[in-house]
């Protein structure tokens, strides 16, 4: 199963999420890899702290051998490293994406994720795709190559009418190139049950027929602490309330 966990609003906690449902499929045995998208590499930072992989072993080496001309197949464990988590691997994030994101779209490299996926799906239980907060080349390679579809959402106004605008590029991306690609849910995050407009929205997201899932991840102070020692939840805390909530969220989407 590769899921993609994709909003095109940024802050939303892609990365947050991301990391701890793979740190939680990791701890239960299962073999888990994260693949981060985005730049500015906050997955890759969570998982590994200040420690760098060896040049070249991220996604971006990825797509540069998708880039060059060679006879030779793609050994994708060459741009994989492990974390010092049991059972998680990474496929980092690199600096240089934004500057290969051209050359990709026009050298039509947009399906070499896909083939990777499948790839990858044969030696990995769970794939965790972490997508930078734009509806560019690598996000479509990933809805494209994925099988699931994770939407973040921070309940407010803004967020909400982004919200429609992202469902519709998903179906389209789903209608023309991977009709395997579901909207596994929208994963209501930083909820503050005892304010009204957050219930407020999410209870007429629900009523529109709108998948939110449940539980709904609670506001909490030690998610920063999490990030600051690069350690998710489940072992920084494993009976912490957002941690709970997150392995009833993983065991929902099993």
């Amino acid at each position: 199963m590769a899921l993609v966990v994709f909003n095109q609003k940024g802050g939303v906690g892609k990365s947050t999420i991301a990391c701890n449902l793979a740190a939680i499929s990791a701890s239960q045995g299962l073999r888990t890899l994260v693949i981060d998208l985005d730049p500015q590499g906050n997955s890759s930072s969570y998982l590994m702290g200040d420690t760098e992989a060896p040049e070249g072993a991220n996604v971006g080496g990825f797509f540069a051998f998708c880039l060059g001309y060679s006879f030779k197949p793609v050994v994708h464990a060459d741009y994989i490293v492990e974390t010092p988590f049991e059972n998680l691997h990474l496929m980092g994030s690199d600096p240089e994406l934004n500057e290969m994101q051209t050359k990709l779209e026009s050298r039509q490299k947009i399906y070499k994720l896909r083939e990777a996926l499948q790839k990858l799906g044969e030696d990995y239980d769970r794939i965790y795709i972490d997508t930078p907060p734009a509806l560019n080349f690598y996000t479509r390679s990933a809805l494209i190559g994925a099988t699931g579809c994770l939407i973040p959402f921070d309940c407010d106004d803004f967020s909400r009418k982004a919200l429609y605008t992202l469902m519709e590029n998903v179906q389209e991306i789903k209608a023309d190139h991977n009709g395997d690609l579901e909207v596994k849910g929208i994963v209501v995050n930083q909820f503050q049950p005892r304010a009204n407009l957050p219930q407020r929205i999410v209870d007429e997201l629900i009523a529109e027929g709108l998948p939110v899932l449940r539980p709904y991840l609670p506001s909490s102070v030690r998610i920063r602490e999490s990030h600051e020692q690069s350690l998710p939840m489940i072992y920084l805390d494993p009976k912490h309330k957002l941690t709970l909530a997150l392995c009833e969220l993983h065991e929902a989407l099993a």
